[in-house]
């Protein structure tokens, strides 16, 4: 927090690298510190504070922090609707402006501003291309780099340019782990040990850059996942991921304290049939796997506009794009079948055997799975972004209620 003081030994660095486990402590003590050491060095300046997304930078860094700062003595404004905060210690004031990095078009957002610092949180997840136009912006005499992040693959960008070279950078390297942060108890720990499995487990516990190998859900257990008859349920989702050519996998979801059981499912193989099926005839599969059933929503593959038409036009089901974020879609997903939340019942066949065969692709210089025996493995992870997570982050938040999330908007739950 303090590595930029005159006195430290590392004052003579231009940028600070925090990686390591999640849950260990380094976007609030990176926060404080970028904080403190703006405030203590300039005085009408901006600064930068940049997330995946605005939201998730809000819940993530920005509220943790405003709740420290007052007892340090700042005095600090949020000016929300110009998105900036405003801090001042005595006679000094800066500005600290808040972005966004989602994609390549993000780039755009930081243009133009000159700035005395950015603090990058969850860097490995922003493109390359936002990353450096930040950089680039930072040209006040004696700005630095804050960096934070959870381990990715060994090949991503920042590994490589960043954290394999930092010093050659000028940069400190910090790595956590869990046990760095003093707040977690035993018990969280073991149950944050026992959340992930797979490279997952060496990413965001052990907190190192691993490549994803095997299977892509090497937690899936057939004698903890699979039942034979699923309990009453109140509430119904189905999930869709749509193919002519190639095969289509619809599955029914219900809810029972908390738990989601894929009661049944529809899955058809043109390649075995020989027999090439119409939206309308996968609209009349759609009718007879609701069974008569209120289904809250059908979650089509956005891709899948013709299929989404079709629904619409029948005006029977509320149809939903759903999220395709792939590499977060497999986290939770994981995430979920380690808590034993997603449980299957034993007549999805089609599903079980998709779980055996689906493999992660290392030739391919990132977390992607090979492009086969993935149809449902994609349908369920539909359902698991777009009805079950609210943000794309390792925290889940129950699907929101008919009346609170569905009212008013047409393109997901969230708006």
């Amino acid at each position: 927090m303090t590595w930029w003081h005159p006195q430290s030994p590392h004052h003579g660095r231009g940028a600070i690298i925090c990686d390591g486990a999640v849950r260990s402590g380094k976007t609030l003590c990176l926060s404080i510190g970028f904080t403190v050491w703006a405030m203590s060095c300039f005085s009408g300046q901006d600064f930068a504070l940049c997330g995946k997304t605005a939201g998730g930078l809000r819940r993530n860094l920005i509220t943790p922090l405003l709740s420290c700062l007052p007892a340090l003595g700042y005095a600090c404004s949020d000016r929300r609707s110009r998105g900036y905060l405003e801090i001042s210690y005595g006679r000094r004031m800066n500005r600290f402006y808040l972005f966004g990095g989602r994609d390549e078009s993000s780039a755009a957002l930081i243009q133009g501003v000159t700035l005395a610092g950015v603090l990058l949180d969850e860097v490995a997840l922003m493109p390359r291309s936002f990353v450096e136009q930040a950089l680039a912006r930072c040209s006040t005499e004696g700005a630095r780099f804050w960096f934070s992040c959870n381990p990715e693959y060994p090949q991503h960008w920042f590994y490589r340019e960043w954290i394999q070279k930092a010093a050659e950078k000028n940069a400190l390297y910090l790595h956590f782990t869990m046990r760095d942060n003093p707040s977690l108890s035993p018990a969280v720990l073991q149950r944050y040990e026992n959340l992930y499995a797979g490279a997952f487990y060496e990413r965001f516990v052990l907190g190192k850059w691993v490549a994803a190998q095997g299977a892509v859900y090497p937690m899936f257990d057939e004698s903890a996942h699979v039942v034979k008859k699923a309990p009453v349920c109140g509430r119904f989702f189905i999930s869709c991921d749509y193919g002519t050519v190639n095969p289509a996998s619809f599955g029914l979801w219900g809810e029972h304290a908390g738990v989601w059981y894929r009661l049944a499912e529809y899955y058809h193989d043109s390649r075995v049939t020989g027999e090439l099926r119409t939206d309308e005839e996968y609209h009349q599969a759609l009718m007879e796997l609701a069974g008569g059933r209120k289904i809250e929503a059908v979650i089509v593959d956005p891709s899948a506009a013709s299929f989404l038409a079709c629904i619409r036009r029948h005006g029977v089901f509320r149809a939903i794009p759903a999220k395709n974020e792939v590499a977060d879609g497999i986290r939770m997903v994981s995430s979920l079948l380690k808590e034993q939340k997603l449980l299957f019942c034993a007549g999805c066949r089609d599903t079980i055997r998709e779980f055996s065969l689906y493999r992660w692709d290392n030739r391919a210089g990132k977390d992607q799975p090979f492009k086969e025996h993935d149809h449902a493995m994609d349908d369920i992870r539909y359902f698991v972004m777009t009805a079950l997570v609210k943000d794309t982050c390792p925290f889940f938040a129950a699907s929101v209620s008919r009346a609170d999330g569905l009212r008013g908007h047409s393109d997901g739950f969230f708006g």
